[in-house]
């Protein structure tokens, strides 16, 4: 195995890194956002929360159909297509001027970002052994990290001084900027012009997965149906439905929660929200350094995923204590580790996924299970929505948020039962 082509296999998860942080730095900005927009177009919780919930309608569609376009297609073509449709959706944020309207164009944003971890997780699967894989996805999904730690950074600055039309031109518009560098350098190991059999053998070394029969003919992706009757599909279905809805409470309400709760000002770069989403970014790389260690170490690899999410959902679960907590740092303590977990969950469910599934199937299933966290991310916030309208109308929105982080705090470790439930040793298909 190459050196320069080990150097390469981390330059494409550069590329990953980079256009995750673009995706989340772009849905991020109307949290930031949201107590100015509230004002201009007189929103209410009720109105944002339907907001939201057109975003994540509309990430569940794109995530079902994207998942199949994108293992028909390829990664590279399908990445160029999904960052100029989600791009174009971030700058028409600017010439909105209704709640309708913001539906609409966050239905669109939605849609296009949906594409980024099918193809990203299906990126990671190409080049990577599955012993290496679950710190790779850990290192590209920090990026959701630095882009919701750069958001209350650089939005507030841009608002000040531009407004907040300017805060989605010039966030939306990054995107064509990555999309140069992924065009001139990603390509396929398999038609890599500088990829030896030596390299192929290495990323093939731990994985059974040949694409063609015993006579020697290409198998096709496993249909829709038949995923939907695979216990492993459905392994990667709860633990993405069951625990992506608290990542998008943590998205789109933390600045407002900071906001109500401690008076912090939004118009203003804001330091609590920037040490819960560094802290997120620890928590990604370090949840898929555990994983792949474990199994460095001896694990077998169901063995060291469980383990590793197991950890994780122990860390999320005293969340509910904020309600006791006397300030804000110590709120932000316990976010942070919540958050972080996450994060760390996140990076091995994705691993999980490319640990029982061949890489033809990949993205179909990073879909499908994308479809379900996000219908996830429907259903919460109109929980979200009623709890807060229904504490601020009683006078104290802070009770309604201790019940949500309450919900948070049991999320995981459920979805854990159920997953061990289902394939206790995370079985992988066979077809």
């Amino acid at each position: 195995m190459s050196t320069k082509m080990t150097n390469y296999r981390w330059t494409v998860v550069s590329l990953l890194f980079f256009a995750t942080t673009i995706n989340y730095l772009d849905r991020n900005v109307i949290g930031i956002l949201k107590p100015t927009l509230e004002q201009v177009f007189n929103w209410n919780e009720k109105d944002y929360s339907k907001i939201v919930m057109a975003f994540t309608a509309s990430y569940a569609l794109g995530m079902f159909l994207f998942g199949r376009i994108i293992d028909k297609i390829g990664s590279k073509l399908g990445y160029t297509i999904i960052i100029i449709l989600w791009s174009i959706a971030a700058i028409l944020h600017a010439g909105v001027r209704s709640t309708l309207g913001f539906i609409g164009v966050r239905s669109l944003l939605g849609i296009g970002e949906s594409g980024n971890f099918p193809a990203a997780v299906k990126a990671v699967a190409e080049w990577f052994p599955k012993k290496e894989r679950a710190l790779a996805t850990g290192i590209f999904n920090s990026g959701a990290n630095i882009g919701a730690m750069v958001v209350p950074i650089v939005v507030p600055i841009l608002l000040n001084l531009y407004g907040w039309q300017m805060a989605f031109v010039v966030t939306g518009a990054i995107g064509f900027v990555w999309l140069i560098f992924w065009v001139l350098l990603y390509q396929v190991p398999s038609k890599h012009k500088k990829v030896n059999q030596a390299e192929l053998d290495h990323i093939a070394s731990d994985i059974s997965d040949n694409p063609a029969d015993s006579s020697g003919n290409i198998q096709p992706p496993i249909s829709w149906g038949k995923l939907f009757t695979l216990k492993q599909t459905w392994v990667f279905i709860v633990g993405k439905f069951m625990t992506d809805p608290v990542w998008y409470f943590f998205l789109f309400w933390l600045p407002s929660y900071f906001s109500t709760t401690y008076n912090l000002s939004l118009s203003k770069p804001s330091i609590p929200l920037v040490v819960v989403y560094t802290m997120t970014t620890i928590g990604s790389v370090g949840g898929g350094w555990l994983s792949s260690w474990m199994i460095k170490k001896g694990f077998p690899i169901y063995k060291a995923r469980k383990t590793t999410l197991l950890i994780v959902g122990f860390l999320v679960f005293p969340i509910f204590l904020v309600k006791y907590a006397t300030n804000i740092w110590m709120v932000v303590a316990f976010i942070s580790v919540a958050a972080a977990a996450h994060q760390a969950w996140s990076a091995n469910i994705y691993s999980v996924a490319t640990d029982m599934f061949k890489n033809k199937d990949v993205s179909s299933v990073i879909g499908i299970g994308g479809m379900a966290g996000s219908i996830g991310g429907i259903l919460f916030p109109l929980l979200i929505g009623e709890i807060l309208e229904k504490a601020k109308l009683a006078g104290d929105i802070t009770v309604g948020y201790n019940l949500i982080f309450g919900i948070c705090s049991v999320a995981y470790l459920t979805a854990w039962l159920i997953i061990h439930s289902l394939n206790k040793k995370l079985t992988p298909v066979n077809i």
